[in-house]
């Protein structure tokens, strides 16, 4: 090492002197500012050395030198060394350069090749002298030392601190920091209403994205930061789905103190180690958890129970069950395979689809034969009628939970409603008081302080709309009868407004999950039901033949078409199975054309009556043969003097040709004087016979 005062050779100082000057943070540029001052006063030490051209390199203010940061100012001063433009390099001490062996010695080594000094406040060193060499390289390796016992000291700080719980890590939206008190919920109550509001709905509907489609309809807004990234000044603007997820996976809202929960990785990218941070760990891997901590928006057993149904969510996992989203298929994503144990494929045929469940993997990734296949509608059907006869018992409470969870969700709406208002309200009363203290002559900032004022009156009339709206629909919206409800489930099931995702939702709330399998020789479909709590039982449903399909005509409403064909017309056939209320296969009414067609497909013979053999007649025919009208027909049937038969009440009338000539019927209709009805064998004669014989 040479002297302070020694010269420098003549050719060095031709060249020009570099000052490197860097700080390891951003914190530090900003508040460490007499570092740098003494760091760009080398510029003096330069001159006095001798050198007439000095550069200033400051490109890396606020990088690391730790190696793992991109440093282009270091860069620019290497390749000005293999240029030999550089007759010294100056700076504070050797940590400003560099604080890892590599860069270290590359820089030694490149200013020993072009005789270049390292200049700092100790000295002048020349690295091709083995003593000098020596030292600096002694106070590279100190150098790279220090930063790690400060990195080790520092980090070791914050997790002792962590174990306790009293580091004061960054927090997410719903908790604040008191100086006095410690973590506390924010003060901000409608910023907790509705962080409680997304847990309740959750609760409610299973399904992160159903919450933001509720919140979103009805307009719950959700606070942003001003400046992208802390809470001290936000703004109210409608949720996102990213919030929903942030609360629902944060164990923060459980009470629960966690640190550790990421890692940095490391990993070589152009011969040089780059750090990524953000890295999640598996939960048994975090260094610090803490349970009851601090007061939670809910409990432990609740966060876990989230996890497990956003998990069962990601649908398409091993062991996951596809979440509630509505189609026509009640049982996707529950219903597995008895044989190979995978999830069965729900596929949609015909001309109106139908659900057709089937075990589709083994074929499809293995070349194998299917396990089976089978229509879906007539099981959906028998697992609806099982799991309404399981609730049953508990059909009047469920009720009235339903009819709480009904109002106190219309209590939730308004009474965030309110706060909105209540914060628009405030936001004017804000606007209004700049506005006043400002200076009426400084049109400048009086006339944007006049708009900022009238946009928060318009959020306030707004905000006040809305609520009265609510309150306006919440009186006059009569709401559902659950206790009626209550009596007769299967109603409640098939009504309209019962959506397929609340059946979707219904079933799962109530089956783990449902094992099918076919068995060929009963020629029925085996289905085990996995209930939630533990129970099993098990279904038999007949599996339907070659061609048999969902929109099979009801046995019952072939039973009326055989019973009536060859006697009544189609149109006489189509009235009576409407009147007893048979719809067709399709769920349709009944028309002339559709009995027509049923009764060739399934070889009814059709309507023939008296062209047939003349037996039995309509009651047109009666009243043509007998010579009366339809009104003398049905009168002496009614007063059962002429034998019919009929299906069902109201239905045409069957009569038999030969009890046209029954003898009451003769007499009943050459009685003209009075009503055309038999005497009753024990009736009384009001007119005695001397009476009527003097009459004569």
């Amino acid at each position: 090492m040479t002297t302070n005062d020694a010269l420098l050779p003549a050719t060095l100082l031709q060249r020009k002197a570099v000052v490197y000057v860097r700080q390891s943070t951003p914190q530090q540029v900003q508040s460490n500012l007499e570092s740098q001052r003494r760091q760009y006063e080398l510029v003096e030490v330069a001159r006095r050395r001798g050198f007439t051209n000095v550069e200033v390199i400051d490109d890396d203010l606020g990088r690391s030198a730790s190696g793992t940061v991109a440093r282009p100012g270091f860069d620019r001063l290497v390749a000005a060394l293999c240029a030999g433009q550089v007759g010294a390099v100056l700076c504070l001490d050797a940590s400003r350069l560099a604080r890892n062996g590599r860069d270290w010695h590359h820089l030694l080594e490149l200013c020993g090749l072009v005789e270049a000094r390292v200049i700092d406040l100790d000295g002048v060193y020349d690295p091709c002298r083995p003593n000098d060499r020596l030292l600096l390289g002694m106070k590279g390796s100190i150098s790279e030392f220090e930063l790690g016992v400060i990195r080790s000291r520092m980090y070791e700080a914050a997790r002792s601190k962590a174990r306790r719980g009293e580091l004061r890590l960054p927090v997410p939206i719903g908790y604040s920091w008191d100086r006095h008190v410690g973590l506390t919920l924010d003060p901000d109550r409608r910023l907790q209403e509705v962080i409680h509001l997304v847990f309740s709905k959750f609760r409610e509907l299973g399904s992160a994205r159903q919450v933001l489609l509720w919140m979103a309809a009805e307009g719950i807004h959700f606070p942003y930061p001003t400046d992208g990234r802390t809470l001290t000044s936000f703004e109210w603007r409608l949720i996102r789905y990213r919030n929903i997820i942030a609360i629902l996976k944060n164990p923060f809202y459980a009470g629960v103190y966690t640190y550790g929960k990421s890692e940095k990785r490391t990993e070589i990218v152009d011969g040089r180690a780059r750090k990524s941070y953000g890295h999640r760990k598996p939960m048994d891997a975090w260094e610090v958890f803490i349970k009851d901590h601090h007061e939670g928006y809910i409990g432990w057993a609740e966060y876990e129970r989230n996890q497990a149904v956003l998990a069962g969510n990601a649908y398409g996992k091993v062991g996951d069950t596809k979440s509630g989203r509505g189609g026509r298929a009640l049982l996707a994503g529950l219903i597995c395979c008895g044989r190979c144990g995978r999830k069965l494929k729900v596929t949609y045929n015909g001309r109106y689809p139908r659900p057709v469940y089937g075990c589709e993997s083994p074929n499809l990734q293995l070349g194998h034969k299917r396990c089976f296949r089978m229509g879906g509608k007539h099981i959906d059907e028998t697992i609806a009628a099982e799991m309404l006869h399981a609730v049953t018992p508990i059909a009047i409470e469920a009720s009235k939970e339903a009819e709480r969870m009904l109002r106190d969700e219309a209590l939730d709406r308004q009474r965030i409603a309110e706060m909105e208002l209540s914060q628009a309200r405030y936001d004017a009363a804000l606007t209004e008081r700049r506005y006043a203290a400002c200076d009426p002559d400084n049109r400048l900032i009086a006339a944007q302080l006049e708009k900022a004022w009238e946009g928060a009156l318009q959020r306030v009339e707004a905000c006040r709309q809305r609520l009265d709206a609510m309150r306006t629909a919440h009186a006059s919206v009569a709401q559902p009868d659950f206790a009626s409800l209550a009596v007769d489930l299967s109603t409640a099931w098939k009504a309209p407004t019962t959506t397929m995702r609340t059946r979707q939702r219904l079933v799962r709330a109530l089956i783990t999950e449902i094992i099918a399998d076919v068995d060929p020789v009963a020629g029925e479909i085996v289905l085990v039901i996995h209930w939630k709590g533990g129970q099993h039982s098990e279904l038999r449903v007949k599996k339907p033949k070659t061609g048999e399909h969902g929109c099979t005509t009801p046995e019952q409403a072939l039973a009326v078409m055989r019973s009536m064909a060859g006697r009544w017309s189609d149109e006489h056939i189509a009235a009576s199975l409407n009147r007893m209320g048979l719809p067709t296969g399709q769920g349709k009414t009944w028309t002339a054309h559709r009995v027509g067609s049923i009764r060739r497909v399934n070889g009814i013979h059709g309507y023939l009556s008296a062209e047939k053999n003349g037996d039995w007649l309509t009651m047109r025919d009666a009243a043509a043969k007998l010579g009366v009208s339809h009104h003398q027909v049905r009168k002496l049937i009614k007063a059962g003097v002429l034998a019919s038969k009929q299906i069902i009440p109201d239905a045409p009338h069957q009569i038999r040709a030969a009890d046209l000539a029954n003898e009451q019927v003769v007499a009943a209709l050459k009685r003209k004087g009075r009503p055309c009805r038999a005497t009753p064998e024990n009736q009384l004669s009001i007119f005695s016979d001397t009476y009527k014989g003097g009459a004569e």
